[in-house]
């Protein structure tokens, strides 16, 4: 099983990013393999001047084809998320994200900011075709002990996020179910 990482913050480190590290922890005790991206695995003119033959943009669209889910973080600035996630998430194609599991996850200075992911972040998690989008986690800054290091959070932005990566964990084993068919779909229908 795989799992993409994004970070979506132009700063490194920070908030957003530690959640990811929180995540990515846990997730590779579990044997899921972590593939691990941030803003600054991308040139910022390729960002700008929207180069889709960017090789660092056909690297992650090549690594999302193959993966089973991606949680994404970003820092809320101005009751949105980061304009500079919005460019890459720009440049991937349309589909990118079908048949994924997304779990978002964001940052911000006050819990005013707590909707943010819900009407501005999904929507476009949605238009690339995201086959489900995990209620996400908010944390405000006071929550947030310690992200230059080895991340520190409040015991309850803790708890929070051990219950949404088991959330993410059964959705990404639920997406594995190979299921019957429908027997009407089989040409047997049963009177």
């Amino acid at each position: 099983m795989r799992v993409i990482t994004l970070a979506g913050s132009p700063r490194y480190p920070s908030r957003s990013s530690a959640l990811l590290e929180y995540a990515r922890e846990k997730l590779t005790a579990v044997d899921v393999e972590v593939c691990h991206w941030h803003l600054q695995n991308f040139a910022p003119e390729d960002l700008l001047y929207a180069r889709f033959d960017s090789p660092a943009l056909v690297a992650l669209t090549e690594q999302l084809a193959t993966a089973d889910g991606l949680i994404v973080a970003t820092p809320v600035y101005k009751a949105s998320f980061s304009g500079a996630l919005k460019t890459l998430l720009d440049l991937l194609p349309e589909r990118a994200l079908e048949g994924k599991v997304v779990l978002p996850l964001a940052t911000g200075g006050t819990v005013a900011h707590l909707l943010a992911v819900d009407y501005a972040l999904k929507p476009v998690l949605s238009a690339l075709k995201a086959q489900e989008i995990l209620h996400g986690v908010f944390a405000d800054d006071s929550q947030i002990q310690d992200y230059q290091h080895k991340p520190q959070f409040s015991p309850n932005l803790e708890k929070r996020l051990d219950g949404a990566l088991e959330i993410f964990w059964q959705a990404l084993h639920r997406r594995d179910l190979r299921v019957p068919a429908f027997p009407f779909q089989q040409g047997v229908a049963h009177v």
